[in-house]
C-alpha cells in the first residue's frame, strides 16, 4: 500500500512569522499536535505542541514568540508513492509520530500519522510505535 492511499490530505500549515499562540490555536482547532511550517510553497519545518511546551514555555518565551524560533527545522518527510511499511519502519527508526508527505516535485500533499497507519489494519502502526517509543534517540527537544 502506498502512502497516498492512507495519508491525510487536508493539511493546515503554519507560517514562520505566525505566533506560537496562533499555531496552538490552529492545532486545537483541528485536534492535532503538529503543523508543517511553510514559507511560501516550501516546507521549512514542523511545529509541535511539544516544541511549544519545551522550546518556548519552559524556556520562558511568551505566546507572541514566532513559530520560526521554536519549530523543528530538520524536516523529515516521506514521498506519496512510498510503501507504507517502509515509511512505518523509518518513523520508528527516527522516532516520529507523523511525517509530512510530498510529491516527486517536493510539494506538500499531505501528512502521515500513526493513526493513519493504524487504519491500514496490517500491524504497521505497532511496528512504528515500538521504535518511536523506545527511550533516548538522536534528537532533543531543547536543541
Amino acid at each position: 500500500m502506498h502512502v497516498s492511499e492512507t495519508m491525510t490530505r487536508d493539511v493546515q500549515l503554519a507560517r514562520p512569522e505566525q505566533t506560537i499562540q496562533d499555531a496552538a490555536r490552529a492545532m486545537a482547532g483541528i485536534d492535532a499536535g503538529a503543523l508543517p511550517v511553510a514559507d511560501g510553497d516550501r516546507l521549512i519545518g514542523m511545529i509541535t505542541d511539544r516544541d511549544i511546551a519545551i522550546r518556548a514555555i519552559a524556556a520562558g518565551k511568551g505566546p507572541q514568540t514566532k513559530v520560526k524560533e521554536v519549530m523543528t527545522s530538520d524536516v523529515k518527510y516521506c514521498v506519496e508513492d512510498q510503501d507504507v511499511e517502509e515509511v512505518a519502519r523509518n518513523m520508528g527508526d527516527i522516532q516520529v509520530r507523523r511525517l509530512p508527505v510530498v510529491n516527486r516535485d517536493k510539494r506538500l500533499v499531505g501528512i502521515l500519522s500513526l493513526g493513519d497507519i493504524a487504519f491500514t489494519a496490517d500491524g504497521k502502526a505497532s511496528e512504528a510505535l515500538s521504535g518511536i517509543s523506545r527511550p533516548g534517540g538522536a534528537h532533543t527537544q531543547t536543541g
